[in-house]
């Protein structure tokens, strides 16, 4: 891996992992394009660790509040009925179908899940769906409002994002839409869900990541590797913030229209030969 590809790839990371268009997508499509290659699953992963730190110090707050209630209520009844004890529950029991999918699919998702193809038809199919859900979800619940059921649901929506494509936040966002939750409600909640899975999945390919995981992947360096979690640190702190006074005011067809027109100009490049699906 040369220094430009590292410094593109941390760039397009801390840019797209907070967007409903898929992080992993881009990072597979960026390599694919511009250097021709595939800079591999386990690439995409510790450089989300960069990106997490950004929501790990942007809630701090929020994730030692949640926390502290939580242990404590696992001994004092009386503040079960928090919803920061309850989010605690919420973001555990959500985070386990991601955990599960991501064990039993690992060798799929660095193979033939990143294969062009796969990566282009998701952006526009789920585009699609997140259109669907962006008109028909009436937005009525807060986080006030959410139950257990809600975080299983999206906790299983956050595991289809093992397809690049899909787009983790994207999934979320979808299924909390679908669920009538505001935008800001299941925004913040999709941060927090993220958490165990992208950390967990992070630390596991640390041993992963300095060795071509396949034919047509590039490994990067030591240094490569924490310049481009930097630049996605910094870069993905900024999109948190742009992205909850986003969603606060917006719709988000923008992102609907750009994963169409983005997996459609994959689909051209893939039909004439331009670039190779795997």
């Amino acid at each position: 891996m040369t220094w430009v590809e590292a410094i593109v790839l941390g760039i397009v990371q801390g840019l797209t992992e907070f967007l409903p268009v898929s992080s992993s997508g881009h990072l597979r499509i960026t390599s694919a394009i511009f250097f021709d290659r595939d800079a591999g699953a386990s690439f995409t992963a510790v450089t989300q660790l960069g990106t997490e730190a950004a929501v790990l110090i942007y809630f701090a707050k929020d994730i030692w509040r949640i926390t502290r209630t939580w242990l404590v209520g696992l001994r004092d009844r009386s503040v079960r009925s928090s919803l920061d004890y309850r989010m605690g529950w919420y973001v555990i029991i959500g985070s386990i179908p991601i955990g599960l999918f991501g064990f039993v699919f690992k060798d799929q998702i660095k193979t033939a899940g990143r294969n062009l193809w796969v990566v282009a038809t998701t952006l526009i199919v789920f585009a699609f769906v997140l259109a669907f859900a962006e008109y028909w979800g009436r937005q009525t619940r807060t986080l006030e409002n959410f139950r257990m059921k809600d975080g299983v649901v999206m906790g299983f929506a956050q595991a289809m994002a093992l397809i690049p494509g899909v787009s983790r936040s994207g999934g979320t966002l979808t299924a909390g839409l679908l669920l009538n939750l505001t935008r800001e409600a299941a925004a913040r909640y999709s941060f927090l869900l993220a958490i165990p899975a992208v950390v967990m999945s992070g630390v596991f390919s640390l041993g992963d990541v300095f060795e071509p995981s396949a034919p047509g992947t590039s490994a990067p360096t030591v240094a490569q590797m924490i310049v481009a979690t930097a630049i996605a640190f910094g870069i993905g702190y900024a999109a948190i913030a742009w992205l909850l006074r986003y969603v606060a005011h917006h719709t988000l067809y923008v992102f609907v229209l750009y994963r169409v027109a983005l997996g459609t100009l994959v689909l051209a490049l893939l039909l004439t030969g331009t670039i190779s699906a795997t």
